[in-house]
């Protein structure tokens, strides 16, 4: 989370890049004074919100809460900032990074793609 655009919800999105940023803040910041940050990315996580199974959240799979932790616990032990218990997010990323005009496009086609049959499911 906070990486990547959560379609059809803009809280969602927003508040995740927020708690990424203040990660990032806090590497920066704090770093050299010895403070570890690792910052928790996946995609769909098992848990009440997602228990519905309605959305698209869990396009690339969900994944048990256990198994976000142990990604979580891994990064902390290598030193490293980002735990990607998806891995298929570090290349979503690598691909916005290199052309974010055609991610946005991309996004929108997936968006147009995945939400409008569930907003008429809705009506």
């Amino acid at each position: 989370a906070g990486l990547l655009v959560q379609m059809g919800t803009v809280a969602y999105t927003v508040t995740k890049h927020a708690a990424r940023s203040l990660a990032e803040w806090l590497a920066v910041t704090y770093g050299d004074a010895g403070l570890h940050v690792a910052c928790l990315c996946p995609q769909a996580v098992v848990s009440k919100m997602t228990a519905g199974g309605t959305g698209v959240a869990g396009l690339d799979g969900m994944i048990p809460a256990e198994a976000a932790s142990e990604s979580l616990m891994k990064a902390l032990e290598a030193g490293t900032f980002l735990a990607l218990p998806h891995p298929q997010v570090g290349d979503y990323v690598k691909r916005k990074a290199e052309n974010i005009d055609r991610w946005l496009a991309g996004m929108r086609r997936s968006q147009a793609k995945v939400l409008a049959p569930m907003l008429k499911s809705q009506l």
